[in-house]
């Protein structure tokens, strides 16, 4: 371990070490060499990150919109200043691409300074009253501690937005990343540190999700909590959160359609469908698993679609024209093969992939894929996707809707009048149109 960083919990404004003085390893995915040593927090610990920022909470309830509006701006200014250190980060820790890094750390950028004018806009509402000469008022006012639990694909971006949010309200945070992920979160608590966010308002707590996860959620002074993960643990923390009546907000899995009609621009859906489906190696709920083409242009979608996987670059991950980076861990290796296996010996058609390079897999593209097979229904987060042939366009919905996630759905089509149609029979959270 020789040469690694070594990072210790984000307490109250300073590194606090573990009780337990155990540390785990981050490896860099795309070797399996260690690339930091972690510290590995119990549940004492996750204890007191929450209490010191309830304490924070209640001692800076007097910062006014300005102050708000001046941290978050400034911690924009220090992403900028620091963005190579953030884009290094996110290329070693979890094999990023250079060209998603640099994206997640722009995108970080605008959410501060998104956030930063949150502040002067949080208004209440004066509602007439039925008795003569009064009215009531509605005042929004901040809840307290929220935790952030953020997965490993995005995890500036998440760490981001489970940040600067809850600080522009008035919120203070606890937040667990991901166990493949945490120096960026670490990172992202130093900058807002050195942007003047006073400390406690927000914490790094790293560890095994499965030891300190429940003690985050369930605690009795944390009043919100904002997860992104898995469709299985997203169900456990909403049930948790259930037991005390907490708000609770879940992004989750997906098994994304994307629609290609006759009329489409053809060009055009290939490029979105390999950038949705391959980009950061298919590690991205968003991802469009699952591809329904008219007959009418299905041999030429395919075609393309399979000339721009093969020809799918898988270089340095610092080379801007490399989209194939590796599968973050031996655990999420082992599905991915699993389904592309099931697949194959269940009579499904490899077009292209199915094989690997070190810890990366080819883009993989299916055909014939049907119910039982594992790849089916399940979400395979990789870079892995079906292609179905539809004729009549009330079937291919009947099947793009038939789907337990419900995130994003994708149309491709000239007519305009059939886009918004299918749009409002999505079965989706968000609908995306050329």
């Amino acid at each position: 371990m020789s040469g690694t960083r070594k990072s210790e919990l984000w307490i109250g404004g300073e590194h606090v070490a573990p009780s337990s003085g155990r540390y785990f390893e981050d490896l860099n995915p795309d070797d399996d060499s260690v690339y930091s040593s972690v510290a590995q927090a119990s549940a004492g610990d996750m204890d007191r990150a929450v209490r010191v920022a309830q304490a924070a909470f209640l001692a800076n309830q007097h910062w006014l919109a300005a102050d708000r509006e001046r941290w978050l701006s400034k911690a924009a200014e220090l992403v900028e200043r620091d963005r190579q250190e953030f884009v290094d980060i996110l290329v070693d820790e979890v094999g990023s691409p250079v060209f998603k890094a640099e994206f997640e750390v722009g995108y970080c950028i605008g959410a501060l300074r998104a956030a930063a004018g949150v502040p002067r806009t949080l208004r209440g509402e004066v509602i007439p009253s039925d008795m003569p000469g009064t009215f009531s008022m509605a005042v929004r006012e901040p809840v307290g501690v929220v935790a952030g639990i953020s997965p490993f694909n995005v995890p500036l971006l998440k760490v981001t937005k489970q940040g600067a949010m809850p600080i522009a309200t008035g919120n203070a945070t606890v937040h667990l990343p991901s166990e493949f992920a945490p120096q960026v979160a670490l990172r992202f608590a130093q900058t807002l540190h050195e942007a003047g966010v006073p400390a406690g308002l927000f914490n790094v707590v790293t560890g095994d999700p499965f030891v300190v996860g429940d003690v985050l959620t369930s605690h009795p002074l944390v009043k919100g909590i904002t997860f992104c993960g898995s469709p299985r643990i997203g169900k456990h923390v909403a049930e948790l959160a259930a037991k005390d009546l907490k708000p609770v907000t879940l992004e989750l899995g997906g098994k994304s359609p994307l629609l290609v009609l006759p009329d489409a621009d053809i060009d055009a859906a290939v490029k979105a469908a390999y950038f949705s489906i391959f980009f950061f190696q298919g590690q991205a709920c968003m991802g469009a698993s699952r591809i329904f083409v008219h007959r009418a242009v299905a041999d030429e979608f395919t075609r393309k679609f399979m000339a721009a996987a093969t020809d799918a670059k898988m270089g340095s991950l610092r080379d801007g024209e490399t989209s194939i980076g590796p599968i973050i861990s031996p655990r999420q290796r082992e599905r991915v093969k699993r389904h592309i296996d099931d697949a194959r010996a269940r009579g499904a058609e490899i077009l292209t992939g199915g094989d690997w390079i070190g810890n990366r897999c080819r883009p993989t593209i299916l055909r014939n894929v049907a119910e039982g097979m594992l790849v089916c229904r399940e979400e395979t987060f990789g870079p892995v996707t079906s292609l179905y042939v539809f004729d009549e366009l009330e079937q291919a919905m009947r099947q793009a809707n038939d789907t337990e996630y419900g995130l994003s759905f994708s149309i491709f089509t000239r007519d305009i009048e059939t886009a918004l149609r299918l749009a409002r029979e999505a079965n989706a959270g968000m609908v995306h149109i050329n």
